[in-house]
This record gives C-alpha cells, sequence and structure tokens, in this order.
C-alpha cells in the first residue's frame, strides 16, 4: 500500500490542513471539519486528513510528539548507524584475517 505522501501532493495536504484551522469554528467539532474538508477535497478517508492536522500540529510544537523534521534525521542517523557497524565488523573480520596471515608468515 502506497503511504500518503506519495498519493497526495505536499500542496493538497498543506490546503487541507489550512482549510480545517479555517472552518474549525463553524463545524460542531474538529472531526466534523476534518470530514467537510476531506470530501469537499476529495480526499479517501477523513482520517487521513485527520492525520495531516495531527503531524502539522506536532511540527508547529501545539502537539507533544516527534515533528517530522526531527524523525527525518532520527531515520537518517539510524541508517548511518547500521552502515558504520556494517563497516565495523567487516574491518574486524579483516584485521583478524591479517593477524592471523601475519603470525602464519612469521612462524
Amino acid at each position: 500500500m502506497a503511504s500518503t505522501s506519495k498519493r497526495y501532493p505536499a500542496e493538497l495536504k498543506d490546503r487541507a490542513v489550512r482549510m480545517v484551522a479555517e472552518i474549525r469554528s463553524d463545524h460542531g467539532s474538529e472531526w466534523a471539519a476534518v470530514e467537510s474538508v476531506a470530501a469537499k477535497l476529495g480526499i479517501g478517508t477523513a482520517q487521513t486528513v485527520q492525520n495531516w492536522v495531527r503531524r502539522a500540529e506536532v511540527d508547529a510544537g501545539k502537539r507533544p510528539g516527534v515533528s517530522t523534521e526531527a524523525a527525518e534525521e532520527l531515520r537518517k542517523l539510524r541508517a548511518e548507524n547500521r552502515e558504520l557497524k556494517r563497516a565495523n565488523e567487516i574491518l574486524k573480520s579483516a584485521s583478524t584475517f591479517f593477524a592471523a596471515e601475519l603470525d602464519r608468515r612469521q612462524k
């Protein structure tokens, strides 16, 4: 299943979040505003719009959670860490091999 970041352009997400903020007071609840925006913009489910609103609130510091920027940085650091661990294992194996080879030649 494709993620929503691939299915919907960033401009549409931003517009949906702005629309929810603008019409929130015109509806009985935030969910009603979210449903209205989802229907108007032809977005598959209201939950998708709700997720965008929540993400925008976290990114703006209005809601606790990990911001998009921090999550991306964490993802990159984890990938770099995996690569460094892999390189370390290769270097350990190589050093063991060469140490054994050196011992063999000295005997």
